[in-house]
């Protein structure tokens, strides 16, 4: 049918104003025509179908042209003309030629068409090929094949071995065996008795050696026929297998793409199967055309469609019975968004003024500038003096503005008017806090696109100065950052992104202050994307609070909370522990059980036991006991429920553990520092302290200060 399709002509059409040779044997001219009429006008038509040249022609003033139903034949109306004819019937070799010219008024001019009516031809010519046989033929074929190339084989070896030149090939092998020969010695083969004999045998051996190339070569040459028909036998036998399984892979690609894509109708469900159909047909077509050349075997060459088409069918398959989404929109919006952003970047970049001071904040800055912000200046606290020597201490953003060469600012005051000026010169047109002071209005209403803040808590949890210590301090599984919009109140502004992170059973202030710096850089990337594109929406923070759920404060630590009260349960106690290490840490004061006992009497002592109220100083002296008592630091520690006591009495076997009691239990101390010593873990601690069970720890503060920042009913 291909053939056939190829061999019908289209239809005709005879340009204006040059020569067409469109009809076989017949050329024509015409001058113009008139589109709507189809007359045709200045019409010269040259017979050529008699194979004498140019000796008949006609020219008419008008015509039309008409076609049969069946295309075998083609009609000419023609108008006021003239046939010309030269002919010559006299003898052959007279080539005299005579005119003869006819007028009309109206004449009528049949042409026969070939080719231009589709007709089938006999398909007996194709029923020697391959792709035509059926499967059973296809193995008869490859069986006769496959005997031609052995007969073939079995011939080539034997005209091979008739060479002159291996005529000592059985004395050579040591595997033939013949009575009437021994082998053959080996000075005959390699003893030469001059160079001239040597060159003479060297040259021989070149000359064998291409007549065997030239022998092989023409055997190959031979024999390739019969090779190449093997290959395409044998695709065809494994492509009556793999069309058919993938007939079934392809329904399991286009059945679920249907299922999932539910909008669209039918338009986008076709289309998409439809890609993946030319997947199919460009890899299956690849893969014939290696097994036709040899290149790889047929069953691979036609079924590596297959092995594409089956992880794909199997993945869809499982999607549509899970009820999932192939692609999820708003991730492919987002990509958008950012590939549009970041176009846009290239000819007009965001000016970011970064404000911020702790540790924390190097975090988000760092994650800017790495994404190819353009950050035009830093905004930080001044330097202070800290330390015994009052050394001037540097903020963390400070440090690292410095190290990369950041426009820095340090205001005494927010509102002074020199740093007006010199925040309104960087022209910024986006301010993003992290871990700062608490801005005034004409500062965070400066820059066209606002100022958003980083807190370190899932908004409206946790507002105030110490969020990441409280989540721990509280025993929160879950805390988190938030990105939102700064108003006149304190953590109080629009929401815009939150993003939870989960708070494992032994971290540490310090720990989740890692993570959470690590999550925040990267919603800070999110939210500077957002504000740019203008794909924001603010929530309030009210519609974040479920039902009767009350709000945590997170105000600042003070020494007060710092003070461990072991009146408190064990799981208190180490949470608390947890949540002021590494930076401020708990601690507690040991004191000798008789200075304990001789202070009870004037100052009060813990209820049912001789350990006295000892005042939180930073080295803290009981009255007449000269230094006697020692501050200890604790930066972690363990929940030992099998050990009990009287609540800061110190629990220790002097060697592997020192634990003091809590109310229901004990905390095995872990991490600590002495004042005036360095950290250490427990047993080095025990190498120098002898004795710890002489000691008991005073009654601490942080019970009572949780109790005040514990949330209330009214708030």
């Amino acid at each position: 049918m291909r053939d056939d399709i190829g061999r019908t002509k289209s239809e005709i059409k005879i340009p204006s104003g040059t020569f067409y040779d469109g009809i076989e044997g017949y050329i024509l001219r015409v001058e113009r025509r008139d589109k709507q009429t189809g007359m045709m006008y200045n019409i010269q038509v040259y017979d050529h179908s008699a194979g004498k040249g140019n000796t008949r022609l006609t020219v008419a003033d008008s015509g039309i042209i008409k076609m049969s139903k069946a295309k075998d034949y083609l009609t000419f109306q023609l108008f006021d003309g003239t046939n010309y004819q030269e002919e010559n019937r006299r003898k052959y070799k007279d080539t005299s030629l005579a005119l003869q010219r006819i007028r009309f008024h109206n004449q009528e001019m049949v042409i026969p068409l070939e080719n231009y009516a589709f007709h089938h031809s006999d398909s007996a010519r194709y029923g020697e090929q391959v792709k035509s046989m059926s499967l059973e033929e296809l193995r008869h074929g490859h069986d006769s094949l496959t005997a031609l190339v052995d007969e073939g084989t079995q011939k080539h070896v034997k005209e091979f071995l008739k060479q002159s030149n291996i005529g000592y090939r059985n004395q050579l092998d040591t595997s033939w065996r013949n009575r009437g020969r021994g082998n053959l010695p080996a000075p005959s083969v390699s003893g030469w008795k001059s160079l001239e004999q040597r060159e003479r045998g060297l040259q021989a051996a070149v000359a064998a050696a291409k007549q065997y190339q030239s022998v092989a070569s023409s055997q190959m040459y031979e024999s390739a026929g019969y090779t190449q028909l093997i290959h395409r036998t044998d695709v065809e036998i494994w492509k009556k297998y793999a069309q058919a399984l993938a007939c079934l892979l392809l329904f399991f690609i286009g059945a679920p793409v249907g299922a999932i894509i539910k909008k669209g109708g039918l338009g986008t469900p076709a289309i998409i199967s439809m890609l993946f159909f030319v997947l199919y047909w460009v890899v299956d077509i690849s893969g014939e055309r290696l097994a036709n050349n040899g290149t790889t075997s047929a069953f691979v060459g036609k079924f590596i469609s297959a092995f594409v088409l089956a992880p794909i069918g199997t993945w869809l398959t499982i999607k549509a019975i899970q009820d999932a989404s192939i692609f999820n929109v708003d991730l492919l919006k987002s990509g958008f968004r950012k590939a549009k952003s970041k176009f846009f970047r290239m000819f007009r970049k965001t000016r970011i003024v970064y404000m911020g001071t702790p540790e924390f904040s190097v975090g988000p800055l760092d994650a800017l500038i790495k994404s190819g912000y353009h950050v035009v200046g830093v905004v930080t606290v001044p330097d202070k003096p800290s330390g015994r020597g009052l050394k001037m201490n540097e903020s963390a953003v400070k440090k690292y503005a410095v190290e990369h060469g950041l426009p820095l600012l340090q205001p005494e005051k927010l509102r002074d008017e020199e740093f007006l000026k010199a925040l309104a010169a960087w022209k910024g047109d986006l301010f993003v806090v992290v871990g700062f002071r608490m801005l005034p209005d004409v500062v965070w209403q400066m820059p066209r696109f606002g100022t958003f803040n980083l807190h370190a808590a899932l908004l409206p949890q946790y507002r105030g100065a110490a969020p990441i210590n409280w989540a721990v301090i509280n025993g929160e599984n879950i805390t988190g950052v938030t990105t939102f919009m700064i108003d006149k109140k304190i953590d109080t502004g629009g929401i815009i992104l939150r993003s939870e992170c989960r708070v494992e059973p032994t971290d540490t202030a310090g720990t989740l202050h890692d993570k959470l710096m690590e999550l925040g850089s990267q919603l800070v990337i999110e939210t500077v994307e957002g504000i740019v594109q203008r794909n924001v929406e603010l929530r309030v923070q009210r519609s974040f609070i479920q039902g009767s759920e009350l709000l945590k404060p997170a105000p600042k630590l003070t020494r007060e909370l710092q003070h461990i009260d072991w009146r408190d349960t064990t799981k208190h106690v180490y949470n608390l522990v947890r949540g002021l290490s590494p930076y401020p840490c708990a601690f507690t004061e040991l004191v000798p059980k008789e200075i304990a006992g001789q202070a009870g009497n004037d100052e009060g002592v813990m209820p049912g036991t001789d350990v006295p109220v000892m005042p939180s100083t930073d080295v803290p002296v009981m009255p007449g006991a000269d230094r006697a008592s020692l501050q200890l630091k604790i930066y972690f520690g363990e929940m030992r429920m099998d050990l009990h006591g009287e609540p800061g009495t110190v629990l220790s076997d002097g060697k592997t553990y020192f634990a003091i009691a809590t109310e229901d239990g004990a905390l095995a101390i872990t991490d600590l520092q002495l004042a005036g010593k360095k950290r250490m873990d427990v047993h080095s601690f025990l190498l120098g302290f002898r004795n710890p069970t002489a000691y008991v720890a005073s009654v601490g503060t942080s019970k009572a200060e949780i109790a005040k920042a514990a949330p209330k009913e009214d708030e």
